[in-house]
């Protein structure tokens, strides 16, 4: 039995345009480098980006470790990103890239995620969010100083 942490939504606007902000995020492996929670990815297909590619990424949150296994569902250039989480954490998850302006680019990351019982039940889905949220606003901050900075 699993207990959904329900739509865990974050964004930023980056001072860049879709393409710029596309051209850095496609690139999966590097996730590592703005994602806090994110520790190593290794692929597990031949494919490196667009759908069916599957990959490992090693995740920390607090005393909590696991590997995540994703496969990428969803892929529109410098539109949107798509991913499905099997493993011990399930759900779906998408990036979107929307131009608010020319060279501003909305970016929204929204995750919907179960947990096994063993990660806390209804409790650890309660307080999973907030966390999450924070994380994942970090992230952003990291990836918007990132992508900002070239």
């Amino acid at each position: 039995m699993t207990t959904t942490a329900r739509a865990v939504v974050v964004s930023t606007i980056i001072e860049r345009s879709p393409a710029d902000v596309w051209a850095d995020v496609r690139n999966i492996e590097t996730h590592v480098t703005w994602m806090h929670d994110a520790v190593e990815i290794r692929f597990l297909t031949e494919q490196l980006e667009g759908p069916g590619t599957r990959f490992e990424c090693d995740t920390k949150v607090g005393p909590f470790s696991l590997t995540d296994v994703m496969e990428i569902t969803a892929w529109e250039d410098e539109a949107r990103m798509g991913v499905r989480h099997v493993g011990l954490v399930e759900g779906t998850g998408e990036f979107t890239f929307r131009q608010v302006a020319p060279d501003r680019t909305e970016f929204r990351w929204e995750e919907d995620l179960a947990f096994p019982w063993f990660m806390g039940g209804p409790l650890g889905a309660f307080l999973a969010r907030p966390v999450l949220r924070f994380i994942w606003r970090r992230n952003l901050a990291r990836l918007k100083a990132r992508i900002e900075q070239t």
